[in-house]
């Protein structure tokens, strides 16, 4: 990297990661940006695993990375702490939960000059978390148009686009001065909130397809359905902490609950035609029947969240 390029903090929020923690602090150390000009702080929610002990692994042979206590352990306290202690003019959120291409922290900072944007990120790709066909199913599910809508960090795109929000973030310092810090009353949705915030400020948000991380997510049904219910739950409860909703893409599996027995029909129909269409791509029979399965346990997962958000706006 050329001599001007700034000094960059990278901030991770984590908790009882030991499984993922080590794969994603080795795809940062393979990163093609000075190591001189970068930190990484991990901020640790008081892991109960051997999070800490995986992550002290590095830092006894890494001066630039450093672990933070979270005593709060929830994200936006993580985060809020790391953006604190960071030192750098460019501050990036990554996930505990992910990879990165070697070229990630080099494209975000070039791109954020060259596009002189506030916030940047770039495609997500979703992976299986094991080897079952399951896990290959939800990543399947959570790449796919019909299983996240439009949200062109996961779907993909070919061209760079200025966006509502963006997976992670590479973030100009100031942005925090001007617009504050992350909202610590959403344990989730976080990013969206902190994102609309941005855009209102007149902050511009660039989304592009260069810029590449590798997510990981859950990797049985139980675990997968209980993840949707609670961002359903935090699609709606956000309202009792901010005036501004989310996107209406947030709110269509609401709808598709409260519509019951009406909308089951046109659904299934949209859920066989893109299970059948993934199982054609993968040439894999058995997801016609499992795909139907995974979309469903989203949609369902997520629908019924919002409505337990809605309840709990309501009588909180």
């Amino acid at each position: 990297m050329k001599e001007e390029f700034p000094f960059v903090s990278i901030i991770i929020p984590c908790f009882n990661e030991e499984k993922y923690i080590g794969k994603c602090l080795g795809s940062l150390l393979r990163q093609d940006y000075s190591k001189e000009k970068m930190e990484i702080l991990l901020i640790d929610g008081m892991s109960k695993d051997k999070t800490r002990e995986v992550i002290k692994d590095f830092t006894g042979k890494y001066p630039f990375l450093r672990i933070l206590d979270n005593p709060k352990r929830f994200t936006p306290f993580a985060l809020n702490i790391g953006i604190k202690n960071a030192k750098g003019d460019i501050i990036i959120r990554m996930d505990a939960h992910a990879g990165y291409e070697k070229d990630y922290i080099s494209k975000c900072v070039k791109y954020s000059i060259e596009y002189d944007a506030d916030n940047v990120g770039g495609f997500m790709k979703t992976l299986p978390s094991g080897k079952s066909l399951t896990a290959k199913a939800i990543a399947f599910c959570l790449s796919n148009v019909f299983g996240v809508g439009g949200s062109y960090f996961r779907t993909g795109l070919k061209e760079p686009r200025w966006v509502d929000t963006v997976f992670g973030g590479c973030f100009k310092r100031e942005v925090f001065d001007k617009i504050g810090l992350f909202n610590e009353n959403l344990i989730r949705s976080q990013d969206m909130e902190l994102n609309i915030r941005l855009k209102k400020a007149g902050g511009k948000i660039l989304l592009h397809p260069d810029i590449i991380a590798y997510y990981y997510p859950k990797d049985n049904l139980k675990d997968f359905f209980v993840h949707n219910l609670k961002d359903g739950i935090w699609t709606i409860y956000p309202l009792k902490f901010v005036k501004t909703a989310f996107k209406a893409r947030h709110f269509i599996p609401l709808l598709f609950i409260l519509t019951l027995p009406i909308s089951i029909w046109p659904y299934l129909i949209f859920n066989l035609f893109f299970s059948t269409k993934i199982a054609i791509e993968q040439k894999d029979i058995r997801l016609l029947f499992l795909m139907p399965i995974v979309f469903l346990t989203r949609h369902v997962g997520y629908g019924l969240g919002s409505i337990v958000g809605l309840f709990k706006l309501l009588i909180e």
